[in-house]
């Protein structure tokens, strides 16, 4: 058998998340953003943005890190987790082909942020899509920031494996990682990990900022006994750590009315006894 036809029938395993795609050459995984070439699986979104903005920093949410002040936010494309509620589900379930995309060098977008301090910008957020199924234009854009003194955040699902987490922890200052459901079998729904988003809370938390979001969603995380439990397990890190409980509404492929405001404030009361911040958002 010819070498060529070898190559093309190795399978490359991506290590970055939980799902370990097995990819043959020129696949590219669920996520959309990764790519097996040359027997190894490599960043396909790396420099490619889709959606940058100054924002405030609460929008990411991040309620006790740098209020008041502005972050500039970027995002690129693809998704290791298929919520059916994504209201970035154009950005997240895209492919490199499937979306209008702007290349920005690492370099390029600390010298964009600088610019915007005149503004109240107070660093850079990887967010919108999923970042860290390109950990590897946040870290080396991270690397740069830091040394100019700039905040970095990471908003994400928390769908990292460890190795690849340690990466980031001494470069990221504040994080916002979402808690989906406090179930396995919530994350089972929407193709994620429970265990790894429990974990990268935990070891975030040790290096870094971290405020947690969980969206409530009828029929997946509007169960009580799971809130308890949930904000039990917070409290175990850090009570003061802060929970965004946010409402839901529907898009993508949803249809559930949007969330019950008395639920929302029920849920609140439940996280309010082991926790020291819970804040209402989406209302």
């Amino acid at each position: 058998m010819s070498a060529d036809k070898k190559d093309a029938k190795a399978i490359s395993t991506c290590r970055v998340c939980p799902r370990h795609c097995r990819l043959k050459e020129g696949d590219v995984g669920f996520c959309g953003a990764r790519q097996a070439k040359a027997g190894e699986v490599i960043s396909i979104s790396y420099n490619r943005v889709t959606a940058i903005a100054l924002d405030p920093i609460e929008k990411k949410p991040l309620s006790f890190f740098r209020p008041g002040e502005k972050i500039l936010s970027v995002g690129s494309f693809g998704c290791n987790m298929n919520c059916y509620f994504c209201q970035n589900f154009d950005i997240a379930r895209a492919g490199e082909d499937s979306v209008p995309t702007r290349y920005i060098s690492p370099v390029e977008l600390v010298g964009l942020a600088l610019s915007f301090k005149d503004q109240g910008n107070c660093g850079l957020a990887f967010t919108y899509n999923e970042p860290l199924i390109g950990y590897e234009y946040v870290r080396d854009t991270a690397e740069i920031a830091r040394e100019n003194d700039l905040e970095t955040v990471v908003v994400t699902n928390g769908q990292l494996a460890a190795e690849f987490l340690d990466e980031l922890l001494p470069l990221i200052t504040a994080w916002n990682i979402d808690l989906k459901a406090f179930s396995e079998e919530g994350y089972r729904k929407l193709g994620g990990d429970f265990a790894t988003t429990k974990e990268t809370i935990k070891r975030a938390a040790a290096h870094a900022h971290v405020e947690v979001t969980t969206l409530i969603v009828p029929g997946l995380s509007d169960n009580p006994d799971d809130m308890e439990a949930e904000a039990k397990f917070l409290a175990a890190i850090d009570p003061g750590l802060p929970l965004h409980l946010s409402r839901y509404f529907p898009s993508y492929r949803s249809r559930e009315a949007a969330t019950d405001m008395k639920l929302l404030r029920m849920m609140r009361d439940i996280a309010e006894q082991h926790l020291d911040h819970v804040i209402l958002g989406n209302i």
